[in-house]
């Protein structure tokens, strides 16, 4: 059973960071392709960007490129979501998922496994 952990959220300004940690409860990040979801009140879940284990390859909705940079460390099974330039439409729920595959699944069905979610508030 893998079990995901959330952290790092919070509350920041407009124009502000915040980097989001998803640690995962086994060898994770180097079997499984994660992704970051968000969601924010009476929205669907939506996918944020996502990192495949087998070659590293990272996506990225349109709305965060340039912006979120995703990353893992295999040695602490973590994966991270640097989000910068923040703007209040970022606020939501962020969540971290985990599935078998190596391709990065948009469509949150894709995943078998989530985290419980971190609150991320950006104020204007």
């Amino acid at each position: 059973q893998v079990q995901l952990v959330e952290s790092g959220g919070g509350l920041v300004q407009a124009g502000g960071s915040l980097r989001l940690s998803c640690a995962a409860s086994e060898r994770t990040v180097s079997r499984y392709t994660v992704g970051w979801f968000r969601q924010a009140p009476g929205k669907d879940r939506e996918f944020v960007s996502g990192i495949s284990w087998s070659d590293g390859t990272t996506y990225y909705a349109d709305s965060v490129k340039g912006r979120f940079t995703i990353s893992r460390d295999n040695a602490k099974n973590t994966v991270y979501l640097q989000m910068n330039s923040l703007k209040p439409e970022d606020t939501g729920v962020y969540y971290c998922a985990a599935r078998g595959g190596a391709l990065v699944a948009r469509a949150a069905m894709g995943y078998d496994y989530w985290g419980q979610g971190t609150q991320v508030t950006v104020s204007s």
